[in-house]
């Protein structure tokens, strides 16, 4: 029996998932409940359906749980007030407790069974005292769960040098390593602000492009030597009828 599989994402900016449609008819761009490892989420059907043998189906593939109802939109309404209700709570705390720690933004779980609280650091935090106060206040399971300077930009979103938005939050599905390297097979300047994004990291547009140039030179390359080759042959060639030639003049002298 075939399996539905559908393309969900649960952030404009974040990466697709798969889930099992089951017998649910969806569209692009309907929304949806589906079963997480952490509860139920609201998501966002982002592909067509594409119908799978078993064999095919992917390991732990979770389900759809059924489209959104109008009490559904009303409950993520409620859930983004109290979102932005626990960021201005927690900046309060930080900023009591002399953290040094930068909120970045709070996310709740459809079903309110945990509350995930981004921060940036540059060194190990002791927030333990901040947990308490959140719990006390919200009660319900407190996570702050630290990010990296690129899963800021993605979150907080801005123009890079282009004038586009920052790739992370836009074309990109996962944050995928850059190197210097890339940026020399680009024939990029190596000066660290041209090449530097917004979060002050190198600029994902390098890697999200880097296959390209590199199937591009390596055409180059084949190209050349294929001439190269091909050259050769026809001096050889050439080498071989003028030995012939000298060979046939011979014998007529003869």
């Amino acid at each position: 029996m075939l399996t539905n599989i559908i393309g969900i994402k649960f952030k404009k900016e974040g990466r697709i998932y798969n889930f099992n449609a089951v017998d649910l008819i969806l569209h692009k761009d309907d929304q949806v409940l589906v079963n997480t490892d952490n509860g139920v989420a609201m998501g966002t059907v982002v592909t067509d359906v594409l119908r799978c043998q078993p064999s095919e189906v992917p390991p732990n593939l979770k389900s759809v749980v059924r489209k959104v109802t109008a009490d559904d939109l009303r409950v993520r309404q409620e859930l983004e007030m109290l979102e932005e209700e626990a960021r201005k709570y927690c900046m309060g705390k930080i900023a009591e407790k002399g953290l040094v720690m930068k909120l970045i933004t709070v996310e709740c779980l459809f079903d309110r069974s945990k509350m995930i609280f981004y921060f940036t650091a540059d060194s190990r935090v002791d927030f333990r005292e901040l947990v308490k106060d959140l719990v006390a206040r919200f009660k319900t399971r407190i996570e702050l769960k630290q990010i990296g300077a690129r899963q800021e930009a993605r979150i907080v979103k801005g123009l890079a040098v282009c004038g586009r938005t920052v790739c992370c939050a836009g074309i990109l599905q996962n944050l995928d390593r850059v190197t210097v390297k890339m940026a020399k097979e680009q024939s990029m300047s190596l000066n660290p602000e041209k090449i530097s994004g917004l979060c002050g990291r190198l600029m994902c547009c390098l890697s999200f492009e880097h296959e390209g140039y590199a199937g591009t030179k390596k055409t180059a390359r084949e190209a050349k030597a294929a001439a190269a080759q091909n050259s050769d042959g026809q001096a050889q060639e050439k080498h071989q009828t003028a030995g012939t030639r000298k060979m046939s003049q011979k014998k007529v002298d003869s």
